[in-house]
């Protein structure tokens, strides 16, 4: 197939404006139709430009949020995690429209992605800070939309249940009792009626809700880069070997996952 081949696209092209969904107070996810697009991975990101009337423009990088749908030219969804002193997630959350064009490029990344063909039913770990969760998610749903058995672990920590990225769908995949499994950590505010600490991620949390090392799991950690160091360090110390890990890590002013 087409996307199992692509790698990278380095031309720029102009997508629509399809469809627009708030996922938090501050995030909305936007749908594309991208006449030409490729196809992708689960875990590739794309670069998106904005131009202005005066001739300036301004580029930043954001993973691609749904799965791979096993064509080319069809649609693509990003979830953009609006930063208060941002140059470009405020316009794409609270002006871009319904049939707005946005230029982009890609889809870029070849290493940081899960393809179900040549994972079998390998067990994966994924570890995600923050708005790091949106290119696992694309893996998440990729799993589901491959009908695949290989058992998932999600560990997600966010600041706040009003942070949460996905709560819904993740809920509804989780129950469906396919072999997923979430695992929250909240670092400042747990739901009410939580009996767990607040706190960061930590060697005991990766223990109990993560795999083992002997099972030789695939793990995948995204978030912002302390975030990102410290969780890798974490899985290391524990013995997973650190060839088995692949990291995506963002900045306050790089862009996104």
């Amino acid at each position: 197939m087409a996307r199992a081949a692509v790698l990278g696209r380095l031309t720029w092209q102009v997508g629509t404006v399809a469809a627009t969904r708030d996922e938090t107070a501050t995030a909305r996810t936007i749908v594309l139709d991208v006449p030409g697009w490729p196809g992708h991975l689960a875990g590739q990101h794309v670069d998106v430009r904005l131009t202005a009337e005066d001739g300036y423009s301004t580029q930043r990088s954001y993973s691609i949020a749904s799965a791979p749908d096993g064509q080319a030219g069809r649609q693509l969804e990003l979830t953009v995690q609006r930063l208060a002193d941002g140059e470009v997630s405020p316009y794409l959350t609270q002006t871009l429209a319904v049939g707005y064009p946005l230029e982009l490029r890609g889809p870029i990344g070849g290493w940081f992605v899960w393809d179900p063909a040549g994972a079998a039913a390998a067990p994966v770990l994924l570890v995600a800070g923050g708005s790091g969760v949106v290119p696992l998610m694309a893996m998440i749903r990729e799993r589901a939309a491959a009908g695949s058995r290989a058992p998932f672990r999600l560990i997600y920590s966010v600041r706040d249940p009003g942070a949460l990225l996905y709560a819904g769908e993740l809920a509804q995949r989780e129950q469906a009792g396919d072999g997923l499994e979430v695992t929250y950590v909240y670092s400042r505010t747990a739901p009410p009626g939580s009996t767990e600490p607040t706190g960061r991620i930590n060697a005991t949390t990766l223990a109990s809700a993560g795999w083992p090392p002997e099972e030789s799991p695939a793990v995948f950690v995204c978030g912002p880069t302390g975030f990102v160091e410290a969780a890798a360090d974490l899985l290391v110390r524990a013995g997973h070997g650190a060839s088995a890990i692949k990291t995506e890590r963002f900045g306050p002013s790089g862009g996104q996952p």
